[in-house]
């Protein structure tokens, strides 16, 4: 069986390993873009190879990418052949794990090291990056970064207040800040902000998780605002208990029977939420707040 393909709207681009003469000529006079990873239908016979592309595209940059629900994010955005870049801040390993597991699905993906907390290293790594890829922008930027320093607020420390804030808060602001005039002068952009039911809910012993989570919301809520008329979508996706390394120490026996479906999430589900908010079927989705977690009170 052949495999079909699809034609999506994008910037004029070159074709590499495809003879022009095999494609109809409508093809190079509206802007379209043969997607990555599919392959052609034999316009001419025989003709089965790839469309291999191009210029001014798009990338996709998941911070926190490394592990995780980052990691999950990270190889579904790839499996239809978006390029992904993939953050981290220390753990070079797990990130290379990651990379690793896209390439093998057939995807295209890169690793990106700076701290989210930083807007010198935020700067300093985003314009290497553009200065390496002169033709392309990232069109969707995942705010997954984030960390836990949980304690009971009367007991909590000065640093685990501020790191906490510091990853989520101002990690989301430095860096959808940076990228957000790319996506408005394209008229093109998806920000997906990973927040949690703590900061739905509030959770104790969460304090500082909570405030930075509830934060983001907001954010989400005026910045969607803001950007709307360049086509520029801003949602909120808010987890509930997932199985990830995030949530290895917490009791999932006792804390799943608080869950109306009674187990923790898989983070290939979150993923496939974030896929669809970053895809054009959500074009006209904006300003929302996304929750998943199996029924549990919100």
């Amino acid at each position: 069986m052949k495999k079909r393909f699809f034609i999506a709207r994008q910037p004029l681009l070159t074709v590499d390993r495809v003879e022009k003469e095999s494609i109809p000529e409508e093809y190079f006079k509206n802007d379209y873009l043969c997607a990555r990873n599919q392959y052609l239908p034999s316009f001419n016979a025989g003709f089965t190879q790839k469309c291999i592309c191009k210029k001014n595209m798009d990338y996709a940059l998941v911070t926190g990418g490394s592990r995780g629900l980052g990691r999950a994010i990270s190889c579904r955005l790839a499996q239809d052949g978006l390029p992904v870049i993939i953050n981290y801040l220390s753990n070079r390993e797990a990130a290379e794990e990651t990379l690793r597991m896209i390439r093998e699905q057939g995807g295209t993906a890169e690793l990106l090291s700076f701290d989210t907390t930083d807007p010198v290293s935020i700067e300093h790594a985003l314009e290497m990056w553009e200065n390496s890829h002169p033709d392309d922008y990232i069109s969707v930027l995942v705010n997954n970064a984030g960390i836990r320093r949980d304690n009971l607020l009367v007991f909590m420390q000065n640093e685990q207040w501020h790191d906490v804030l510091n990853t989520t808060l101002n990690g989301f602001f430095y860096i959808t800040r940076r990228l957000l005039k790319n996506m408005m002068a394209n008229r093109r952009g998806r920000i997906i902000n990973m927040t949690s039911l703590s900061g739905i809910k509030g959770l104790p012993g969460q304090t500082n998780y909570s405030a930075a989570k509830a934060a983001l919301i907001g954010a989400t809520k005026a910045l969607a605002q803001e950007v709307a008329s360049r086509k520029v979508t801003v949602n909120a996706v808010a987890p509930g208990f997932i199985t990830t390394d995030m949530t290895k120490d917490l009791d999932e026996a006792s804390l799943k029977k608080l869950v109306p479906m009674g187990r923790f999430g898989k983070a290939e589900e979150v993923a496939a939420l974030v896929h669809f908010l970053a895809s054009d079927e959500a074009a006209y989705i904006t300003g929302e707040v996304i929750s998943i977690n199996g029924g549990l009170y919100t």
